[in-house]
């Protein structure tokens, strides 16, 4: 393998846990770096010193440091627009609780969104409470196009689409194309990002004024569960009907007649109580990402190196259902996929199963198994997994 670097010094923690565990699973819950876990105690050190008096703390410093950081891997214009929340759920909520209600919303959307959005929009369309239009994701090659297609046919309150789609690593690669083929300035456009989000290089500034950007901490950006974000644009979703306390935070602003005002910024979005312990392991995370001069760009080329050494090990395996042949995820360029490998096997879940006796953290999606890669791997976790996957050959 070529190109590939090395910081699994930086993970210790979490490798000497479980050290007989490779993460292969590295598309979901990836490994935290060292740094995440001082983290974790100046949380739980803040809210004993300060009690009530640490949400100073955490919007005063925490927050806007996290909003910074997230800004400059994404080239935001502004950090504010930035809010935060538990889960995507909860912004998914907030999206939709801004839609009209004089006709039932119609939602655009792709066949393969993760199950947040694809099990809430199912429901609703079950009642009529929405209208549901989805793309088929395959073929990949002509995904991008049939999208702007049926974007450019108008009608859609919502467009809701992942970046990278997670059960195949297929991306919609030019998210400037998408938002500017949007005929209505009335729709929303929300772009599920988790799977992009320092996984592949993401510049969001020519669509910053026009697009929702969402995403979290628990894969790519190694800060775990409870700090999920979104970008809000300008003048989009001014008044979300699914609100909490903490949307009041701010400079308010309320229609005339009534009592409900809203931040003007991205705060419009917020909920309310949260645990910010996961803020804490991200503002850490984000600064050791500083310190050590990675970002997106250099990740996704550790995992692309990563991945190419994984395929050439399995040629020379020769397992009858992890050959290229299975391999769904587009490979022609590196902006075609994202950072984990996904096959197509009918014994994908049996596989799984298999390679958790041996060690090997990976997972599976109905036919599809997955592979991850990301910065708490090295050349040397690949080698040491092909040579425990020998055993499968029995």
């Amino acid at each position: 393998m070529t190109g590939a670097g090395d910081w699994t010094s930086h993970f210790q923690r979490f490798r000497k846990a479980a050290p007989e565990r490779i993460n292969l699973a590295a598309h979901s819950h990836h490994d935290w770096p060292d740094v995440s876990f001082a983290a974790q105690e100046a949380a739980w050190a803040d809210a004993a010193r300060l009690a009530g008096n640490k949400w100073d703390i955490v919007f005063g410093e925490i927050i806007p440091a996290v909003q910074a950081g997230i800004a400059r891997h994404l080239n935001l214009p502004d950090p504010s627009t930035i809010a935060f929340a538990p889960n995507t759920h909860d912004f998914l909520r907030r999206l939709l609780s801004c839609l009209p209600t004089e006709h039932p919303p119609r939602v655009l959307t792709t066949g393969a969104e993760f199950h947040t959005a694809r099990r809430q929009f199912a429901r609703l369309a079950e009642d009529g409470l929405i209208l549901l239009d989805e793309i088929a994701p395959e073929p990949f090659a002509t995904l991008s196009q049939r999208l702007l297609a049926a974007v450019a046919t108008g009608g859609h309150d919502l467009i809701y689409v992942s970046q990278v789609l997670f059960n195949s690593g297929a991306t919609l690669s030019d998210l400037s194309a998408l938002a500017h083929a949007v005929p209505s300035p009335q729709t929303l456009l929300a772009i599920d990002g988790y799977h992009g989000y320092l996984a592949l290089p993401t510049d969001l500034s020519a669509i910053a004024e026009r697009a929702f950007y969402i995403a979290g901490g628990y894969k790519y950006a190694m800060a775990g569960e409870g700090c999920c974000f979104m970008h809000c644009p300008p003048g989009y979703g001014r008044r979300p009907r699914d609100t909490g306390w903490f949307a009041a935070f701010g400079a308010l602003t309320a229609p005339p007649g009534s009592s409900v005002g809203y931040s003007g910024d991205g705060g419009r979005f917020l909920g309310a109580t949260f645990d910010p312990t996961g803020l804490y392991r991200m503002r850490a995370v984000l600064y050791w990402l500083a310190k050590q001069r990675l970002d997106a760009t250099i990740i996704h080329g550790h995992a692309i190196a990563l991945m190419r050494g994984f395929l050439s090990g399995l040629d020379g395996l020769g397992l009858a259902d992890l050959g290229r042949a299975n391999v769904i995820t587009p490979l022609h360029d590196g902006t075609a996929h994202g950072n984990f490998l996904a096959f197509r096997t009918r014994h994908a879940g049996t596989l799984e199963a298999a390679l958790a006796k041996l060690g090997i953290a990976t997972d599976h999606r109905g036919d599809v198994l997955r592979f991850g890669f990301g910065l708490a791997l090295a050349e040397a976790d690949i080698a040491e997994a092909l040579d425990r996957m020998q055993g499968l050959q029995g």
